[in-house]
């Protein structure tokens, strides 16, 4: 029985979202500093995730409605939380993202246009390119990114373990002071995305259920698989790239985003040849720019809705009406807070490991529930996963916050 490929969509836009910061940055930087030690963190992280983030797309496809109406069924309060913990967040996400997309196109397209133009010209491009192509564009251009990086990664660390001189250490290991359990669950609050993008997903899914009328729950969990596995591999390529190429090496990773982008472009080239600087860079920069778009369309999105199903006597303003509002605000924060691309990002990471066991319990809770026909609640085996998750969650926020 053939796949029809055109029902793939909300689960690359998924990887399209989480193959950002969390990969390009941080698993470089875990690689960097830790080589090979943190590969623990990355797996099971993306393993007690896993639940969590395939509910989105499950309870989107058997109810036919996103885990927005979902949330409100439980009560207004858990969709009041969801969408206070959305305003507070979505602008430092949109920052941290749109810098290293605005350090990468520094780099690639010469410095003549500073920094801060460039965060304000891919920000405006963003908003006319949903304005224009909105969920079909977003959708047609993933496929094409997706693959991309992915040949391009397993390319330069195949290549980066045949130029390795000596043995490698995979010793695993668990950090100890405060500045460095604050980096593990910096890397873990991204890794490989937010929880909170399981609501995107789920809006997304509504959206390609318009186009892809035979779209089933489980054509849709097998797209949400194969990005969720895309997710993995690329970032345990960009954690073996900074363990091969930086770690216990004189140079460390610089805090400033044109800089930054200048030495991950060079991880590659170093292995694949100078002539492949321009081509992985726009890659990388790709790459970048889509997680900076989906970004962009998902939080208004999801605020414009969330309020329209909190307050549905009241004339909130909407989807284009936020996104004007993330536009500005993003603005603002990065003019503010440009030369701290390493605090801002450690920021909204570590805020969106600890909001995680929020929307890990709610989502569970909203799968079992009766509002969710009954052939697509959990089995067995996902109850018990999906409880070890919300209690690896709970019990790595807690110890961070002994720790401060």
């Amino acid at each position: 029985m053939s796949f029809d490929f055109k029902k793939l969509g909300p689960g690359l836009l998924f990887a399209g979202a989480a193959i950002g910061v969390s990969h390009l940055v941080q698993s470089t930087r875990a690689g960097a500093d830790y080589g090979f030690g943190l590969v623990w963190a990355l797996l099971l992280v993306n393993l007690f995730k896993y639940p969590f983030f395939q509910f989105g797309p499950r309870y989107a496809m058997a109810t036919g409605e996103s885990l927005l109406e979902g949330y409100k069924k439980l009560g207004k309060g858990v969709l009041f939380t969801y969408t206070i913990v959305t305003l507070a967040s979505m602008f430092t996400i949109q920052t941290a993202v749109t810098i290293v997309t605005a350090g990468l196109a520094h780099n690639l397209f010469g410095n003549s246009i500073s920094l801060e133009i460039w965060t304000v010209i891919i920000l405006f491009i963003c908003v006319l390119i949903l304005l224009k192509g909105k969920y079909r564009f977003l959708d047609k251009i993933m496929k094409g990114i997706v693959v991309t990086l992915t040949i391009s990664t397993l390319i330069a660390v195949v290549l980066a373990f045949k130029e390795q001189p000596t043995s490698i250490s995979f010793l695993q290991i668990l950090p100890k002071d405060h500045l460095q359990i604050a980096f593990l669950i910096a890397f873990m609050g991204w890794m490989p995305a937010p929880l909170d993008i399981s609501i995107w997903h789920s809006l997304w899914t509504i959206e390609k259920k318009k186009e892809v009328q035979e779209l089933t729950v489980k054509s849709s969990l097998f797209d949400f698989n194969i990005g969720f596995i895309g997710t993995i591999i690329i970032g345990l390529g960009f954690l073996t790239l900074g363990a091969l190429v930086m770690h216990q090496s004189s140079v460390a990773f610089s805090a400033k985003a044109s800089e930054f982008s200048n030495q991950l472009i060079s991880m590659y080239s170093k292995h694949m040849g100078a002539w492949t600087y321009p081509i992985i860079g726009i890659a990388a920069f790709t790459t970048m720019f889509s997680t900076t778009l989906t970004t962009m369309d998902a939080s208004p999105r999801s605020m414009a809705h969330s309020l329209q199903l909190l307050f549905p006597k009241k004339q909130f303003k909407g989807y284009l009406a936020w996104m004007s509002i993330l536009l500005l605000g993003t603005i603002l924060i990065f003019f503010f807070l440009a030369s701290e691309m390493g605090l801002l990002i450690q920021i909204a990471t570590i805020l969106s490991f600890l909001t995680a066991p929020f929307f890990a319990i709610a989502n569970y809770v909203l799968i079992c529930s009766q509002h969710t026909p009954t052939e697509w609640r959990p089995s067995m085996a996902m109850h018990i996963w999906s409880l070890l998750g919300i209690v690896f969650l709970i019990g790595f926020s807690a110890w961070y916050l002994s720790t401060i």
